[in-house]
């Protein structure tokens, strides 16, 4: 036992006599270290797991070599560390859960662009989109081309805006349409928007405008109707009243003035918004009818338009009918779903 040491063992002058070159590699294979400790060499100073319970096993312990000589040192050889795989930092990173996640900024980089989460419409919205046929994709585009198309530049002139509207005739019953002002009319369009067709136009000349009433709606004393709101009711023949008969009748079309209020797609978005603005189309129709009536006056007529902020009165009393189409919606096109028998 005791020669087995000192076989293995080196004595103290040799580890003081032991030069650069004859120091092994700081982390020699497995089979190196073994074939060293045979050998009598001394082992590294960072053995392998496995041979240090060899050495253990043996009664030798290694020896760490601390000599240092004036000779050029060798550059000292560590463990390298097991590689690290490198992640991407230019895509994004696919998390445990299967969700990528967004790379964060570096230093002196860009910042990365930020995954924005779309918002979800409400059920309300979302059955709006559905039932109206104005909202459905390009169909309000469509709308105004073929609109615009049938302005008569000679007799119109050029269009200055277009507005979507609700009209309320004399029987409180609402209808979709199409409302155009020009250098020198104002065009109500009743528009099909399921068969992207123009049913009629009416036309109303701007110069003969003379009085706009901006206000709440309100009915006789008696009627039994309601309705919310405001309304815009344009006037251009002061001296003519509806007869007794065109009051009565559903279907008239003779009466000196017209009344617009709000379409129920108002606040679906900000574009609708503007479109159906009945404050913004009072101020454009005023001042398109000043102009008109500075350019083409009417012989034997008051030049000029009044604007009035007063209640507009429906004279209607029942209105049965009224109030079935418009809880329905019948003035609008949209979709009423399937019916069967």
């Amino acid at each position: 036992m005791l020669e087995a040491e000192a076989e293995g063992v080196p004595s103290e002058e040799q580890q003081h006599q032991v030069s650069p070159e004859d120091t092994p590699p700081a982390a020699p294979a497995e089979g190196t270290e073994e074939r060293a400790v045979e050998s009598g060499a001394a082992p590294s100073a960072a053995p392998e797991e496995g041979t240090e319970e060899q050495l253990e096993e043996a009664g030798e312990a290694p020896v760490l070599h601390t000599t240092t000589t004036t000779a050029e040192v060798p550059t000292a050889r560590t463990e390298e560390p097991a590689a690290v795989p490198v992640l991407d930092t230019t895509g994004p990173v696919e998390a445990p859960n299967g969700q990528t996640e967004e790379p964060a900024a570096t230093e002196g980089g860009a910042v990365p662009t930020q995954h924005t989460v779309s918002s979800v419409e409400s059920p309300v919205d979302q059955f709006k989109h559905r039932k109206f046929f104005v909202l459905r994709p390009g169909t309000l585009n469509q709308a105004l081309k073929d609109v615009e198309a049938l302005v008569d530049k000679e007799v119109d002139g050029s269009v200055h805006s277009i507005w979507l509207m609700a009209e309320v005739d004399h029987w409180n019953n609402e209808k979709e349409r199409i409302v155009l002002i020009t250098d020198s009319s104002l065009l109500v369009c009743k528009y099909d928007f399921v068969m992207f067709s123009v049913d009629y136009i009416q036309r109303i000349a701007l110069n003969f405008v003379d009085r706009i009433s901006y206000g709440a709606f309100s009915f006789p004393k008696r009627s039994l109707l309601r309705r919310d709101g405001e309304g815009v009711r344009v006037f251009w023949d002061r001296l003519r009243e509806p007869s007794f008969i065109s009051r009565w009748n559903p279907f008239a079309t003779d009466f000196p003035f017209t009344t617009f209020t709000y379409h129920p797609v108002k606040n679906i978005s900000d574009k609708f918004a503007a479109l159906c603005d009945i404050q913004s189309f009072r101020d454009q129709l005023k001042d398109a009818a000043q102009r008109s009536h500075a350019r083409k006056p009417v012989p034997g007529k008051a030049n000029g338009v009044l604007l009035l902020n007063q209640n507009i009165l429906i004279e209607a009393y029942v209105g049965l009918m009224s109030f079935l189409g418009n809880q329905n919606k019948l003035g609008y096109s949209m979709a009423r779903g399937n019916i069967g028998f």
